[in-house]
Formats: C-alpha cells, structure tokens, sequence
C-alpha cells in the first residue's frame, strides 16, 4: 500500500510538471505571435493601383469630379477581384477579339466598343434574365429591326459576326443621335427612348451629368474597367502565355441555298460531327435548317475534322 502511494504521488508530481511546461511554451508563443509583424502571419491585402485619368473611344472621363472617381473606383476593384472571371475572359478575347475588332473597324465604330462586348456577355452567348440574347445581348423585338433573322430553326442573335454588325448599326444611329459615344454607349444598356427622355428630363446629354437606373449609372464604368485591366494585364497580375489563351476557330464556310433537313447527316457527309456543327454555328437552333425562299445561310465547318 506504502509503495502504490509513493508511486501516485510520483505520477502526479510528473503530470503538474508537464502541464506547466507546456502552458510555459504555450504562452511564450502567444506573446511571440502577439510581436510578430502581420504580414509574418497573414497574406497582406493591398488595394491596386487605380489610374486617374481615362477616356473612352477617344472621350475624356471627368474623373476630378468625386462622385465620377467614386464610381470608377467602386466597379474598378469589384471586377479586379474576380480573378477566375477575368482570366477567363482573356483566354476568350484571344479568339474573338479578332472578328469584333475586324468588324469594328470596318464600320468606323471605335476599337473601345469591344470592351462594351465584354460588358454586355463576358464574351459568351449568354440569355439574360430580361431573355436578351448572344454576344450583344439583343431582344428578341429589337433584333429583326437590324437584320438578325429569329425563327424556329434560326437565331441570328448567337451569329457572333452577324450581331456584331447589327451593334455596329445601333451604335452609329446612337452617336448621330446624341453626339457622343459614350452617351451611344449608355444607351446600348438602357435604350435609346430612354437615354432620350432623361436627357430631355435633366436638359443634358452628357452621360456623367445624368441620373440614370442604376444598371446604367455604372455601365460606362465596367466598360471601363475591362478597358483598363485588358490593356494592362500584366500590370496587374493576369498573366497569361499565349499557348494557354483560345484561339479563332480554323474553319470553311458552306454557302446553305437550300433547307437541310437532317442536320446530323449533313454534319457526317461534312466528315464532322451534330455536335461540332452546332459549336461553330449556334445560331442553328435546330435539327433542320429550313431555308425559305431567296434566303441563304453560311454555314462554318471545321477545316480539320476529328
């Protein structure tokens, strides 16, 4: 019994002494913690550098005014902070960016208006919630009045080239209208009845002088951010080889003079894929194509098929 007691009292001496060591070491590193710079024991956040003059197509942006900077400021670290997003949208431009610029040009709307693009779809075929369409995001009433044919089997809103030069004609109305591009491109998101009416309203067309919705008041400004991060990747982290970007598709074109009435067929007889053939030409939304008369469609076919 004498020897069980002396073994206990052994036990707990040992237990007392491991418990204040280990509270020793524990604060000792809780007081080490507590003096160590932050930046030893967090990622530091750093705000980016945000630029203080822009234009847009050529157009000087008011950025001395505060409530302008605010505005450019807010959507400028919004997006800067959405990096997955941003990355994506590079690799995207790669492949698209030239067909828009080409098209851009050859209707003497500034090279700025791609960025509007990205605005509007991020470069996708995107459906909105208003159930706005394509690259340019047109309705389906406002689309046949600039040549965008909307049927069963064909929705030209998803024809990448072909609503690029529907935007290019609503765009050139836009500026004969207000004067300005960037009131042309304020009025790409809220229309031009409207831009019209609060211009009317508040006795000025200048974008930066009017109170529009919301969607709108910051619209310019995102068009300017991708403006701004687009031609400054590098500046701001978003490298990028080229190898890794996507680009155009090597594709021939199909004059389509006739309906086509099994699309699957015809993709085979094309030595490619239904799969492949709607990849490249979204705009066929169907199984058939159904050609009515002195209507003709230009079909995309991979040059090297798989």
């Amino acid at each position: 019994m004498k020897q069980n007691a002396t073994t206990k009292k052994t036990v707990s001496t040992i237990v007392i002494f491991i418990t204040v060591a280990l509270s020793s070491i524990v604060n000792k590193l809780s007081a080490q913690a507590n003096t160590e710079p932050a930046s030893e024991n967090m990622m530091a956040l750093r705000m980016p550098v945000v630029p203080v003059q822009m234009n847009f197509a050529g157009e000087r942006v008011p950025l001395e005014r505060w409530e302008i900077k605010e505005q450019w400021e807010r959507e400028f670290l919004l997006i800067h902070s959405e990096t997955g997003t941003v990355f994506y949208i590079i690799k995207l431009a790669s492949r698209w960016f030239p067909l828009i610029e080409e098209r851009l040009k050859a209707n003497d709307i500034p090279d700025d208006f791609k960025y509007l693009c990205i605005a509007e779809s991020n470069l996708q075929n995107l459906i909105s919630k208003s159930k706005a369409v394509g690259f340019w995001q047109f309705m389906s009433y406002t689309a046949p009045g600039y040549n965008l044919e909307i049927n069963k089997d064909v929705d030209e809103r998803y024809n990448v080239l072909k609503s690029t030069e529907a935007a290019c004609r609503y765009l050139k109305q836009a500026y004969q209208k207000f004067g300005s591009w960037t009131a042309a491109a304020a009025s790409y998101n809220c229309g031009q009845g409207a831009y019209s009416s609060h211009a009317a309203f508040q006795r000025t067309k200048n974008y930066y002088d009017l109170d529009i919705r919301d969607e709108t008041n910051k619209y310019i400004f995102r068009i300017l951010t991708f403006k701004h991060l687009m031609e400054n990747k590098e500046k701001y982290g978003y490298s990028i080889e080229r190898e890794n970007t996507y680009q155009p598709f090597a594709t021939k074109t199909i004059r389509v003079t006739s309906s086509i009435p099994d699309l699957a067929r015809f993709a085979l007889s094309n030595a490619t894929t239904y799969k492949m053939l709607r990849i490249l030409n979204p705009w066929i939304r169907g199984r058939s194509l159904i050609v009515k008369g002195g209507r003709e469609y230009d079909v995309l076919l991979p040059v090297e098929s798989k």
